[in-house]
């Protein structure tokens, strides 16, 4: 039991640590975060970031090894539907005048791999 606590906290901080890197990355690109962990009936969606009139939500997958695959390959199709209810959801009652795009940002033994338009709605 102790065994788990201790892996759930290290893929946890893992994560947390996956995501900071990639806003700073962001930031460095010239994206503008309007939300972390954004929280919503479908799920939870890791960055919405913003660069020349495109909003992109973008799942962040961190690991360190590819014992399961590589970061972009646990991203499926039930995680795609999810960003794209999230999505919806965000600009629900709103009117927009952007273009939306679902990215991948994968961080994969320390090097990260920003993958744009990894899947369209």
């Amino acid at each position: 039991m102790a065994k788990l606590l201790i892996n759930g906290g290290y893929k946890k901080r893992l994560g947390a640590s996956g995501e900071r890197k990639a806003c700073k990355y962001l930031k460095r690109q010239g994206y503008k975060i309007s939300e972390r962990n954004y929280k919503n009936p479908f799920g939870e969606v890791d960055i919405i970031a913003s660069k020349d009139g495109v909003t992109a939500f973008i799942e962040v997958k961190t690991r360190n090894t590819d014992d399961f695959g590589t970061p972009s390959e646990a991203v499926g199709k039930d995680r795609m539907r999810r960003y794209i209810l999230a999505a919806e959801h965000y600009f629900a009652g709103r009117t927009i005048d952007c273009t939306v795009r679902f990215d991948v940002i994968e961080i994969f033994r320390g090097e990260l791999n920003h993958i744009e338009n990894a899947f369209e709605a």
